[in-house]
């Protein structure tokens, strides 16, 4: 039996809480393993930030799949000014200081991508994120330094890291024009 086409979709907020199930099925195989080891209740905080990241301004998901089965997937939304606190964000301001808000605000930031295992070695991450980023002149996305695969990922599609190995977030940005 031959698989069938690999197709990515962009979808926009009310799409993607349409399409939740499918999402959090793959976070929880993709962000499940380690350095995250997410359980039931990671997937079920997951399904509660993107009920509200939904209503973002600028929110867009990007979700792959074939034969009906989801691959993957990546949100975004653009970073507005002033530089946001919680969640992760204290973490890149420790690190970037006063680079954060240049670097940062006004890029649209790649808050969750993920392919679950299934789906990987197959150039999957680097199309969901370029689908993503289109149009935007500048993304970022950060990442556990702990996730060394992710990290080869970004490095292999060109991104630059803005923070060192030594850094407690791995920070990436991606000048787009």
């Amino acid at each position: 039996m031959t698989a069938g086409r690999v197709t990515l979709e962009r979808l926009t907020g009310e799409q993607a809480r349409a399409r939740a199930a499918e999402m959090m099925e793959i976070y929880g195989v993709a962000f499940g393993e380690p350095p995250w080891s997410e359980d039931g209740f990671g997937v079920a905080d997951f399904a509660r930030r993107l009920a509200a990241d939904t209503e973002r301004p600028g929110f867009a998901a990007v979700l792959a799949g074939q034969d009906g089965r989801p691959m993957g997937f990546g949100t975004a939304w653009p970073t507005r000014a002033p530089f946001p606190t919680g969640r992760a964000y204290d973490r890149v301001r420790a690190e970037l200081g006063d680079e954060t808000e240049r670097r940062l605000v006004g890029a649209l930031e790649i808050d969750e991508l993920a392919v679950g295992p299934h789906a990987r070695g197959q150039g999957l991450a680097g199309r969901i994120l370029d689908l993503l980023c289109e149009g935007a002149e500048r993304c970022w996305l950060l990442t556990s330094p702990q996730a060394s695969a992710a990290i080869r990922v970004y490095e292999r599609l060109g991104w630059e890291r803005l923070t060192g190995p030594e850094a407690k977030v791995a920070v990436f940005a991606r000048q787009l024009l």
